[in-house]
């Protein structure tokens, strides 16, 4: 069993969407929770995983299929991001994200 196997269906979504270049906040409000359930999901995925920062998350999901990483869990039921959203509050809430990581990633600022 991979360290990954051991996370929740939450977990997964949330290092995706760390790996997405997602803020707390924007997770937040893409799951329609807090960031404080947020920073928890964040801390179990971490020790999980044995890794310390997001950064080392974001490599982890990265260097195991990105997007579709969670398609290669053992349940790998998990929809693909934008449908783990079914609010339209929260799906612009997810565009906007990724907005502002497409943005980021296109050398502008969010």
């Amino acid at each position: 069993m991979q360290p990954r196997d051991r996370l929740t269906a939450k977990e997964i979504q949330v290092a995706t969407l760390v790996w997405q270049g997602l803020t707390n906040k924007d997770i937040a409000q893409v799951l329609a929770t807090s960031e404080q359930v947020v920073k928890n999901y964040l801390r179990t995925a971490f020790d999980k995983l044995g890794v310390w920062t997001r950064l080392e998350l974001a490599l982890y999901v990265a260097g195991h299929g990105g997007a579709s990483w969670h398609v290669q869990l053992g349940n790998g039921l998990l929809p693909h991001p934008p449908e783990w959203s079914t609010a339209g509050e929260e799906r612009h809430a997810y565009a906007d994200a990724e907005e502002r990581v497409a943005a980021v990633a296109a050398g502008g600022s969010h």
